[in-house]
């Protein structure tokens, strides 16, 4: 064998018990309690020990299964020393068993601590252990060569077996593990190439007309100007310029979906800052910042978006205070105004087209929730989505 061979442990995933169904571990565990109450009787039904020593036994058993226990974590998180004193406290365990007079349970403890040592430690540590164990137990029974012979043999093919099997079983597990990332990487790749062929499609049409609409309107409103003063061409001027300033926004908002479609937006914070830009407004940020996802960063700066132009609409010139909260399964979004109670019924209607109560919506589909309601200086609204 090679040196890594007898230095490396087995996988993580090898000495990790795989999800199993509750019979069979139903089933599992009746048998192991089985064989462990009938060594139990082999050792205390012969009258030889007293109640109180049987207590002591008894005791020193659910102290040896809680060190068992406990091995078993320390070999699956590679921790060799505690495995190795674990071990040997269970070897000698066995011997004390012995010298009480229990050798059924000393030759159970070395049996199994000959298998598990092989199964689950590195060569160089569990090949020693387990052949003291083996020769305790050879010593012990005293049968004919040929006999021990072939029981040694069997529990260390029988340690090595269940090391290749769990190392097999750790491989698929790995194996699994990565055809899992593999197609959700390929589902994420299918589904940003669908994202920018809509984004093309977007740009193409919508975004190429907005922009000429900018254009004829900017010429009409130089052309309207250039007219002699009066109330039908002011009321003409009002209209192109209130169009022009739609079809801009209409434009920007465009422009903003498609970063969003080709996984380009801006960060949260950044755009909020934007957001509240020239206004009488304070931001604050709190939590450990991380990347959102597409959906959640969106629902975020549309309310946020929604929120600010209501208090323009409704309460110009108010003071503003948006407060993003990083959570540690969710993401949180305040927008509160000192612009006085104002109905709310304006909720559903503002001038940026999307409305607050399609904002609910929204959030309510990423199993999130949104509320907007009157307080003491003015109206708040308070978003919270899983990010």
């Amino acid at each position: 064998m090679m040196r890594s061979t007898w230095t490396s442990w087995p996988s993580r995933e090898a000495l990790t018990r795989a999800p199993q169904a509750r019979s069979r571990v139903a089933i599992a565990r009746f048998v192991w309690s089985a064989v462990l109450i009938g060594l139990l009787w082999s050792a205390f039904s012969d009258g030889r020990f007293a109640l109180w020593q049987i207590a002591i036994g008894l005791v020193l058993t659910a102290g040896c299964a809680m060190a068992a226990r406990a091995y078993f974590r320390t070999t699956r998180e590679h921790r060799l020393w505690p495995s190795l004193g674990l071990l040997v406290l269970l070897v000698a365990v066995a011997f004390g068993a012995l010298e009480a007079g229990a050798g059924a349970l000393a030759v159970a403890l070395w049996c199994g601590c000959a298998v598990i040592a092989l199964e689950r430690l590195p060569l160089s540590a569990g090949v020693p252990l387990t052949a003291v164990a083996l020769v305790a137990y050879a010593v012990v029974k005293q049968d004919g060569w040929m006999t021990t012979a072939i029981t040694t043999g069997s529990l260390c093919l029988g340690g090595y077996v269940l090391r290749l099997d769990a190392e097999a079983r750790g491989s698929s597990q790995r194996l699994l593990a990565q055809e899992r990332a593999a197609r959700e990487a390929e589902a994420g790749t299918a589904a940003l190439a669908e994202r920018s062929r809509i984004a093309r499609e977007i740009h193409d049409v919508l975004a190429h007309s907005l922009s000429a609409q900018l254009v004829h309107l900017e010429a009409a409103r130089l052309l309207i100007e250039r007219e002699p003063a009066g109330p039908f061409r002011d009321q003409v001027l009002e209209r192109v310029v209130a169009a022009r300033a739609m079809a801009r926004e209409g434009l920007a908002e465009t422009r903003q979906a498609l970063s969003a479609l080709r996984g380009e937006m801006t960060p949260v914070e950044e755009f909020l800052r934007q957001l509240v830009a020239g206004e009488p407004a304070e931001l604050s940020v709190a939590g450990e910042r991380r990347e959102l996802s597409a959906e959640a960063s969106q629902t975020v700066r549309r309310v946020a978006q929604e929120a600010v132009t209501n208090t323009r609409k409704h309460a110009p010139g108010a003071a503003v205070f948006v407060r993003l909260e990083y959570g540690p399964e969710s993401v949180a979004l305040e927008v509160r105004d000192a612009g006085g109670n104002r109905p709310g019924a304006e909720l559903a209607d503002s001038g940026s087209g999307y409305g607050l109560l399609g904002m609910r919506e929204r959030a309510e589909l990423l199993g999130g929730t949104l509320e907007a309601r009157p307080d003491e200086e003015g109206f708040v609204v308070s978003l919270r989505v899983p990010a």
